[in-house]
């Protein structure tokens, strides 16, 4: 009965509904392209699953729309970071928030315009959000792997030595923003793969991706993500993160959802 409360208190809540969405649509996505791949008697169900993640993923791309308000006030309020961090750290952060910002008004437009509201092609703005999201993502990256080498050498240190005799509080909490930094590295990561792979074809591995492979990249970053929420509460940011899914027929059907919901990126 906690664990039913507990599920239903995260799918009150509009992130953790979106977090439950996506890792549910990867899933999907996962078990479909398998099952159409390796086993054609089950073909029917795996195409079936993959059109249901590709509703799943509409529907959060018709959720974001909703989302720039949030966007713009978490923007605003990091400006140019705190002056106690450090240069490099507030220099990616602001570029990133700029990107995550950038993204919306295009997928914005690409979605109107796959509806038929705008009369103007759609391609070229899918194109435009997914490099915004990955440019984000190499940021988060470059974050991420800056603050897991700072936060290794600042327990390496013989500062460090000299200050063990110090409660074990501080130390353990260093320890864990390392583990949480690179479980964000791992996801981003994940996402950058499946980034890659939804650019114009003759960029890298562009367009190469069999759906099932699409599947378990967002499914790893998708679980990633949700056990870093549960182990903050609920609390964790939400990086940029793309749906991973397409159409039955091979048409884009994506975007990336920005969550600000902590100090950071």
């Amino acid at each position: 009965m906690e664990a039913m409360s507990g599920l239903a208190s995260e799918l009150e809540s509009y992130r953790g509904r979106d977090r439950l969405i996506r890792t549910l649509g990867y899933c999907c996505q996962l078990v479909g392209g398998v099952l159409v791949e390796q086993c054609p008697a089950r073909s029917e169900v795996g195409t079936r699953l993959l059109a249901l993640s590709s509703q799943l993923s509409h529907c959060r791309t018709v959720l974001r729309l909703f989302d720039d308000v949030a966007m713009f006030v978490y923007t605003k309020q990091y400006g140019l970071g705190a002056e106690d961090e450090a240069i490099f750290v507030r220099c990616v952060s602001v570029l990133g928030n700029l990107a995550d910002q950038l993204y919306y008004p295009c997928e914005h437009v690409a979605w109107a315009a796959d509806a038929k509201i705008l009369h103007v092609e759609s391609a070229p703005w899918w194109t435009l959000s997914t490099a915004l999201w990955g440019l984000s993502l190499l940021l988060g990256i470059a974050r991420s792997l800056w603050m897991v080498l700072k936060l290794r050498q600042r327990l390496r240190s013989p500062w460090a030595a000299l200050t063990s005799r110090l409660p074990q509080g501080k130390r353990r909490a260093v320890e864990a923003q390392i583990r949480s930094e690179a479980l964000t590295l791992l996801s981003n990561l994940a996402d950058l793969a499946n980034a890659v792979h939804w650019l114009p074809p003759g960029i890298l591995w562009a367009g190469r991706f069999p759906p099932w492979l699409v599947g378990l990249l967002g499914t790893i970053s998708s679980l990633l993500s949700m056990y870093q929420a549960v182990g903050a509460g609920g609390q964790a940011y939400a990086a940029p993160d793309g749906l991973g899914s397409r159409n039955p027929d091979g048409s884009p059907c994506h975007g990336a959802a920005i969550a600000q919901e902590g100090p950071g990126l």
